[in-house]
């Protein structure tokens, strides 16, 4: 065969091929765009799932605390807002103030060792204070003696700090409730790695206010799910009009 024998593909050839290639491009988007809203519908039944599963701990009947046997099956998938209760002794000269902001403005979480008759020491989450009251000389009849019975929610430890802020033991800044942390700087002995957020029980004086703890889950995944169908059956359509066009 010569080269003049040489077969050339007309310009109507090209452009179907063209078309073609476009065609499965856009077929691939679409098919990505409602893989995705397929994603967000099953994030969105296992978010409603962690609600349904959070809301029935926070409301059952509390329970003893985990002890020190069980201390190493504890996970925040099966134990964080559980409603817990514990008896023991407030440390009170081993607090800590960590950063807060909450519906009462800015301020500090007094955390509290309290020391079991067991000898396992659990870390309390009292509540809120105001800057002003930061100092516990202020709040003195807050800071109650002899044995105690605290009812509130388990938590599970928070490490380091938060986004733009770490924490700073040798400085007293305090931005997380970082269990370990904590119990280093206070000297410490067999604490749980875990602690509790008081309820809203209220304390001799009033400070600290307790039961401030926000159960919030932000779920947009049904929003999240509308919107990538929506993209794709928008893509769908204005692809078939402009095949129907040219067709015609």
């Amino acid at each position: 065969m010569t080269t003049s024998d040489t077969y050339v593909k007309s310009p109507r050839e090209k452009s179907c091929l063209i078309n073609t290639l476009i065609l499965t491009v856009i077929a691939v988007v679409i098919s990505g765009l409602v893989l995705l809203g397929n994603w967000q519908l099953s994030r969105l039944d296992w978010k409603l799932a962690l609600i349904d599963r959070i809301e029935s701990r926070v409301f059952a009947t509390p329970v003893a605390a985990p002890t020190m046997d069980n201390w190493s099956g504890i996970s925040q998938e099966s134990d964080e807002y559980r409603h817990v209760y514990i008896h023991g002794y407030f440390q009170h000269e081993r607090e800590t103030l960590v950063w807060a902001l909450t519906e009462y403005g800015n301020g500090y979480w007094v955390l509290t060792p309290i020391k079991t008759t067991t000898g396992e020491t659990v870390l309390i989450n009292r509540g809120y204070v105001s800057v002003e009251n930061a100092d516990s000389v202020l709040r003195s009849a807050g800071q109650i003696e002899g044995e105690v019975l605290v009812t509130g929610l388990l938590r599970i430890n928070e490490p380091d700090g938060i986004a733009l802020r770490k924490n700073d033991p040798l400085a007293e800044h305090w931005y997380s409730r970082d269990v370990n942390a904590i119990a280093q700087a206070r000297q410490l002995n067999n604490v749980a790695p875990y602690f509790i957020d008081a309820d809203n029980s209220v304390n001799p004086g009033g400070l600290p206010i307790g039961g401030l703890t926000r159960i919030e889950f932000r779920n947009v995944h049904f929003i999240y799910a509308v919107t990538w169908y929506g993209m794709a059956l928008i893509l769908a359509v204005m692809t078939l009009r402009v095949v129907w066009l040219e067709r015609r």
